[in-house]
């Protein structure tokens, strides 16, 4: 009877992809880590009318938010990092739905901690005059300039995180319906 990747010579294909899908995840989870470096520490401090301000991440919930979502996508996605290696070599469907859902739960978080700093973000860059808020980066322009890249990064990250999610999905259900027949 042969094996399930003897069977079927596109899942061939899938042990090859490993060399390209453990790089990716580990750039992602390096992008998450050194995002989470950028945010936290930086601080910027101004004189404004003779008292000093402070922005850094700690006054914004989202930023705080953007910091602990970045951690949980990190576990999550080394967990897929652990787990992809030997499900590239076993074709086990039960397997690869797990790498799936801690793929889908790294990908959650990474879409979530993007969507909170980047709307505190354009607040901070713009303002809001309808509810009184004051755009900050013209006198925090350091600060701002870190947390774009801060967010940059972890935008990248996303979009890894969510070709790895689609990826892992794809594996899933394929084997999912050979081992079907």
């Amino acid at each position: 009877m042969g094996s399930l990747q003897e069977k079927t010579p596109f899942l061939k294909l899938g042990g090859n992809f490993v060399y390209v899908e453990t790089p990716m995840r580990v750039i992602g989870i390096i992008s998450s880590l050194i995002s989470i470096v950028l945010m936290v520490t930086y601080k910027q401090s101004t004189l404004y009318l003779g008292i000093e301000f402070v922005a850094k991440y700690s006054y914004s919930g989202a930023f705080k938010y953007f910091v602990v979502a970045n951690g949980v996508a990190s576990f999550f996605s080394v967990v897929s990092l652990v787990l992809a290696k030997p499900c590239s070599k076993n074709s086990d469907r039960n397997k690869y739905f797990i790498v799936f859902m801690t793929d889908l739960v790294a990908t959650m978080f990474c879409l979530t901690r993007c969507a909170a700093a980047t709307s505190f973000g354009f607040i901070a860059l713009k303002g809001n005059e309808h509810t009184g808020w004051m755009k900050i980066c013209d006198q925090f322009g350091k600060f701002c300039h870190r947390i774009m890249e801060s967010i940059f990064l972890a935008y990248f990250a996303s979009l890894l995180f969510l070709f790895l999610t689609i990826w892992s999905a794809w594996k899933s259900s394929n084997l999912h319906v050979i081992a079907g027949k």
